[in-house]
């Protein structure tokens, strides 16, 4: 499993800090939908390919270690490739949750669910169980490269994709991040307007004379 160092870490932050702390970060497209109760996810993919056809999904939840994240490329089929049952057995597996890039089923259950699952369809119809498929192999999902063991970042605003070697440089940042804007937002409570703690004024002259610049937080 994660270590409990990086998830701690990742309970101070959120997505949004990510992708400011790197804005070539991986997002998966706005149509992989929160199913469940709990949406934040921090664990490492285990990547599924799979066509109209749910087995290899089966098979990924009965193979992956506690706190993996099952990552479905299914091609984005209005096919369910995965419902309760599949979620119980996750959950009884300790998984860290199930992203699918197709359909799920038995949101009935599903909407009070522990286990964080995302979708982008809800469908009764679920698909055949005559394929293999693939497992731990490179996959597309939700418009973006998945390797096996990459880094799945997850909550209310989004799924983010890290390269596990930069997770704890990007979560410092995304902290660094957090603190500022912590800091801005006791200032605006205060009366303060948000030019008093970004550097707007700076900023803008520097770009109509064309010096590099950035915008940043006033300290």
């Amino acid at each position: 499993m994660l270590a409990d160092q990086l998830v701690a870490k990742f309970g101070n932050v959120d997505t949004t800090a990510l992708c400011d702390a790197d804005k070539a970060m991986r997002v998966l497209d706005n149509g992989i939908r929160l199913r469940s109760a709990v949406g934040r996810i921090v664990g490492p993919a285990f990547t599924v390919r799979c066509r109209d056809d749910f087995f290899a999904v089966l098979r990924a939840i009965e193979s992956a270690s506690p706190g993996d994240v099952i990552v479905v490329d299914g091609g984005g089929s209005e096919i369910a490739f995965a419902g309760e049952l599949f979620a119980r057995g996750a959950l009884a597996r300790q998984l860290g949750g199930i992203i699918v890039d197709g359909g799920y089923r038995d949101i009935g259950y599903v909407r009070s669910c522990e286990l964080p699952i995302y979708s982008r369809f809800v469908t009764p119809m679920a698909g055949t169980t005559s394929q293999l498929g693939e497992l731990q192999i490179p996959v597309t999902c939700g418009g973006v490269e998945v390797a096996p063991g990459d880094l799945i970042l997850a909550d209310e605003e989004g799924i983010v994709v890290v390269d596990p070697d930069r997770i704890e440089a990007l979560l410092d940042a995304a902290a660094s991040i957090k603190e500022a804007e912590a800091s801005l937002i006791a200032k605006l409570d205060e009366g303060a307007t948000l030019s008093d703690g970004l550097n707007v004024a700076a900023h803008t002259a520097a770009m109509r004379s064309g010096e590099p610049s950035s915008l940043r937080f006033l300290t």
